[in-house]
C-alpha cells in the first residue's frame, strides 16, 4: 500500500529533502492514475450508453427519435445518418469514450490528490483560498458543460439545414463526438473566466475598480468569443453561451470590489501574524561626520640583534 511520505516528516513547517517531495509525489500520481484506470474500467462495459447519451439531442433535433438499434431497421432517409469508417474505429472509439468518461468521473479525486501535495507548503489563507479554487472551478467547468450539451440540438438543427434536399446526410460518430467534446471543453474553459479573475484580483494583480471599468469591453469580448466558439450561425447558441458569462463576469467583479475593501480595512489594522511585515527602504541622510583620530604610533623598541620595533613590525638596520 502507498504511504505518504509527509506522515513521517517531524519539521512544523512542512519541509523535507528532495527524495521525500518525489516520493510523495509519486504516491499522489499513482494514486490518480489508479482511480483514472478503475474509472476507464468501469465506463467501458456503458461505452455505449454514453455515446447514446451525448448523440440523442443530435438525433432528436433533426426528427429522428429512435435509438441505434431502431435505426439500423428503417430505411427511409428522414434522419440525418450516423456512421463509422474503418475496421478499428469501433475499438478505438469505444477506448475514447471509455478514457474521456475516466478523467471526467475521477477528477476530483485526483483534484483532491494535487491539492493534497501542493497544500502542506501553504499558509493557512492560502490552503483556504486553494480548497475553494477547486471546489468552485468543477461545478463551474460542469455548468459549461451543460450549456453545451443543451446547445448541441439547436446547433445541429441549423447545421443540418444547410444540406440539399433528398440527400443522406451522413454523420461520422467519431467527428461527432470531437466536436461535441470541444464544445464542452470550450464552454467549460470559459466558465472558469470569473474564477481566473477573481483568483488575480486576491493575488494583488488586478483590482475590482479595474475590472468594473473593463465591463464594455469585456461584454464585447465574450459575445465575440461565444460567435467563434459556437459552430452554428444561430443567435440563440451564442446568447447561451454568452449571457452566462457576462452574470459570472459581474459577480466576479462584485466579489472583487468586496475583496479590495476588505484588505483596505486589513492593511489598515496592520500585517497578520503570518505575514511578513513591509520593510521601509527609503534611504535617509546619515547627519555629519565624526571625525576619528588616529592611533599613537609606537616608540621604536630596539631589539638584541640589530633589528629595530617599530609600531610591532620588524625593520632590519
Amino acid at each position: 500500500m502507498l504511504k505518504s511520505a509527509r506522515k513521517k516528516e517531524t519539521d512544523p513547517e512542512g519541509r523535507m529533502p528532495l527524495v521525500e517531495h518525489l516520493r510523495e509525489l509519486r504516491n499522489r500520481l499513482a494514486k490518480a492514475l489508479v482511480a483514472v484506470v478503475v474509472v476507464t474500467i468501469v465506463a467501458a462495459f456503458f461505452y455505449k450508453d454514453i455515446i447514446e447519451f451525448f448523440t440523442d439531442p443530435v438525433l432528436k433535433s433533426v426528427g429522428c427519435e429512435a435509438s441505434f438499434a431502431e435505426l439500423a431497421k428503417r430505411e427511409d432517409g428522414t434522419c440525418a445518418r450516423i456512421v463509422l469508417n474503418g475496421l478499428l474505429t469501433p475499438f478505438t472509439l469505444a477506448l475514447k469514450v471509455s478514457l474521456m468518461a475516466g478523467v471526467v468521473v475521477s477528477s476530483p479525486i485526483w483534484l483532491y490528490q494535487l491539492w493534497a501535495f501542493v497544500a502542506p507548503g501553504l499558509h493557512k489563507a492560502e490552503k483556504k483560498y486553494s480548497l475553494a479554487f477547486v471546489a468552485a472551478g468543477f461545478p463551474l467547468f460542469l455548468a459549461g458543460g451543460f450549456f453545451a450539451y443543451k446547445t448541441l440540438p439547436t446547433m445541429a438543427k441549423v447545421l443540418l439545414e444547410f444540406s440539399p434536399a433528398n440527400l443522406d446526410n451522413q454523420l461520422p460518430l467519431d467527428d461527432l463526438l470531437d466536436l461535441i467534446t470541444r464544445m464542452v471543453v470550450v464552454f467549460g474553459l470559459a466558465f472558469e473566466l470569473p474564477l481566473l479573475l477573481v483568483m488575480l484580483n486576491l493575488g494583488g494583480v488586478i483590482t475590482g475598480k479595474r475590472m468594473a471599468g473593463w465591463w464594455r469591453a469585456m461584454i464585447m469580448g465574450i459575445t465575440i468569443f461565444a460567435a467563434v466558439a459556437t459552430p452554428s450561425t444561430d443567435p440563440l447558441s451564442m446568447m447561451s453561451l454568452a449571457v452566462p458569462i457576462w452574470v459570472l463576469y459581474f459577480i466576479a467583479t462584485g466579489i472583487s470590489l468586496l475583496n479590495d475593501r476588505r484588505r483596505t480595512r486589513r492593511d489598515a489594522m496592520g500585517p497578520s501574524d503570518d505575514e511578513a511585515s513591509d520593510l521601509d527602504l527609503t534611504p535617509e541622510a546619515v547627519g555629519e561626520i565624526e571625525p576619528v583620530s588616529a592611533p599613537p604610533a609606537l616608540p621604536e623598541q630596539p631589539d638584541s640583534g640589530g633589528t629595530k620595533r617599530l609600531n610591532g613590525y620588524d625593520d632590519v638596520t
